[in-house]
């Protein structure tokens, strides 16, 4: 029978639709031929066609925007916000604009055009989180800035123009509404329970063990209650942290692992899928705010439709439970 859940964070209803259950492996998508890297302009010798270098974990003795790059970050070339500039506002009766100031970067995770982020060394995936806490933490020093948006889009339907990997951030000069609502839910519960609302569930997780898919000293990885897609996934600090800057060297040594294991497990389940991966973190310097970061997994395996559209409800064929068993099934090579 049916069964309609609801998320403890967003309180966001989602219909878990067990009369037409499917395993993940159901849903995987058809095989699809890449396009190479001729002309890609994220390979290393193309380093003129991107804007100008923000960072790069290069090789002794390289100059910027030349070969010789481990990780590289850019600023996007078509980008959604401008760097330039001060926030100015204007009402219009009940219509309200801002100017369209921001930051808008690329990280380019490797030099490799083909290599898939679950399988680059340990240690340079570690370096791609650093790059990612460096430019979180340079950003945050800009006073028009008041969120930043740290995201990657796997595969054409996820939204990656580029085969290339890489992920992208945006800094905004607002707070984006969700993550307002979603501290404001969070705050509630504290005043109600006197505790963290994501530490709690990080507990109600580790003690059911039926949606954990790895944990370590610092992170767990689950598919929550009320997923609203197969195959979702958080990854969420056992530390209790509001802000993803804040997250230290041994952390990100542990984040980098769990995030690399998860990912590898979804490939292989899924016959690579295309995905989003978002990050949930506290706006820009907010002090003690009451918070928790975590990255969100989001498959892209079922199409987001009238209903969804219509109800901000979304209908799931995957219980989470069965995409927990079939993403521990996985045998992930040494």
């Amino acid at each position: 029978m049916p069964e309609i859940r609801q998320d403890p964070v967003s309180q966001r209803w989602v219909i878990i639709a067990t009369e037409r259950a499917k395993r993940p492996s159901d849903f995987k998508p058809p095989h699809k031929e890449k396009k190479g890297n001729v002309g890609c302009p994220f390979c290393p010798g193309h380093e003129k066609e991107t804007p100008p270098e923000v960072l790069a974990f290069r090789d002794v003795g390289t100059e910027p925007d030349t070969p010789g790059w481990q990780v590289r970050v850019v600023p996007n070339k078509f980008a959604a916000l401008t760097a330039g500039g001060e926030v100015a506002g204007e009402r219009n009766g009940i219509y309200q604009t801002l100017s369209g100031t921001g930051v808008h970067e690329v990280i380019i995770e490797g030099p490799d055009h083909d290599t898939y982020f679950a399988d680059l060394a340990p240690e340079h995936a570690v370096l791609v989180l650093k790059a990612w806490r460096q430019r979180y933490l340079q950003l945050e020093r800009d006073e028009r800035m008041h969120y930043v948006q740290l995201f990657k889009n796997h595969g054409p339907t996820a939204g990656a123009s580029l085969e290339h990997p890489h992920s992208q951030l945006i800094a905004t000069p607002l707070v984006p509404a969700a993550v307002t609502a979603e501290m404001t839910r969070i705050r509630a519960y504290w005043k109600e329970k006197d505790k963290c609302l994501f530490c709690d569930i990080v507990d109600a997780e580790l003690k059911t063990g039926t949606r954990v898919i790895a944990f370590n000293d610092e992170f767990l990885a689950f598919c929550p209650f009320a997923s609203r897609f197969p195959m979702e996934m958080w990854i969420i600090s056992r530390r209790h942290q509001a802000s993803f800057g804040a997250c230290e060297d041994d952390q990100l040594v542990q984040l980098a692992a769990i995030l690399q294991e998860t990912l590898s497990r979804l490939k292989q389940a899924a016959n690579d899928p295309p995905f989003n991966l978002v990050l949930h973190t506290a706006p820009l310097r907010q002090g003690e705010v009451i918070y928790h970061w975590h990255f969100e997994i989001l498959p892209r395996l079922t199409i987001v439709a009238g209903f969804e559209w219509g109800t901000d409800m979304y209908i799931n064929p995957t219980p989470p439970e069965i995409a927990a068993q079939s993403l521990n099934e996985i045998s992930l090579k040494p």
